[in-house]
Order: structure tokens, then sequence, then C-alpha cells
């Protein structure tokens, strides 16, 4: 019986290699940027189309893999930046904050469902974390104000994200009807 549950929770090679995949494709939507303090990148809009399309426990996995790369040197952040000097950069708590933005994520599918409304709900509260760990790492680095930093590093992007936010969610709506992943 133990056994049984053991093996549900194990990844398949193929879940694998979609996680590594999804974890590319984060690694190019970083790269696709127009440089300010903290750079608009459709990074964000990587991060909301692979939580939506893999799930929760997968997504997880992928955002970390994407996260561990860049730690250990592969350019995948934006800029194509990499390395510890990256997370520890002023917007590198963003980058951590998409490790639990997907936590939240993983969590409210597991606690709640998959239904579409929880997904948004989890995607929006995700995306809070995310904004608050990146903010309070700035702050951190550059000694400023709560205040500061979220006009510097959070009002600037609030639209950009929603946006890239419900295009992942409709995209990855159609993606789901086509391919089992």
């Amino acid at each position: 019986m133990s056994e049984n549950i053991v093996s549900k929770r194990k990844l398949s090679t193929r879940e694998m290699v979609i996680i590594a995949m999804f974890s590319a494709i984060i690694a190019v939507c970083s790269w696709i940027s127009v440089p300010t303090t903290i750079p608009f990148t459709l990074q964000t809009f990587g991060v909301f189309a692979t939580m939506s399309i893999l799930g929760g426990r997968k997504g997880f996995f992928s955002i970390l893999v994407y996260v561990l790369l860049g730690a250990v040197g592969m350019p995948v952040f934006s800029g194509f930046s990499a390395g510890i000097s990256a997370l520890t950069s002023y917007s590198g708590g963003y980058i951590w904050g998409f490790i639990f933005l997907a936590l939240v994520y993983w969590c409210a599918e597991k606690f709640f469902s998959k239904k579409f409304i929880v997904q948004v709900i989890s995607l929006i509260i995700g995306m809070a974390v995310c904004y608050i760990c990146g903010t309070l790492w700035f702050m951190h680095i550059t000694k400023s104000t709560f205040i500061y930093g979220l006009s510097a590093c959070v009002v600037p992007y609030l639209l950009f994200d929603a946006l890239k936010m419900i295009l992942a969610l409709m995209i990855s709506e159609r993606v789901k009807k086509y391919v089992r992943i």
C-alpha cells in the first residue's frame, strides 16, 4: 500500500523532460526584456504559463530548476545574467519570489481544486507574495523604504503583469485542450 503511494509521487522521465522544457521557456521569456531598474521581461508570463499548464507540483519543480540553473551560472535570467550575484542583486528577490509564487499555486491546487478560478486567485496571491519578497530584498540591498520599493519595483509593473497573467491563462487553457501534460 505505501509502495503505491510512493510511486505516485515519483516523476516519470516524460514529466522531467516537460519540467526542463518549461524551465527553458521561462529562460527564453526572461531574455525578452526592456532594461530598467527592475527589467520589464516576459519572465512572469513564462512563470504564469508554466504554472497554469503544468500545475502546481510540476510547475514548482520547473521554476526551481530555472532558478537553480541560474544559480550555477547558466545565463537564464534577464540580460543573460546568471550566478549567485544575480540572485543577490537588487532584483534577485523577485526571482526567489517565483519559487514562493509556485508554492502558493501548488498549495491552492492541493487544498482547494484545479478549477480556473482557483488558478486565477492563486496566481494573483502568488504574485503578491513574489512582489513582497522582491520588494523586501530590494529594500535590504538599497537601504530604501517599503514605499519607495513599491513605487519603484511594483507599481510600474502591475498593469503589465496583469496583462501577462491574462494572456498566459488564455493561452494555457487552449494548450491544455490539445496537449496532455
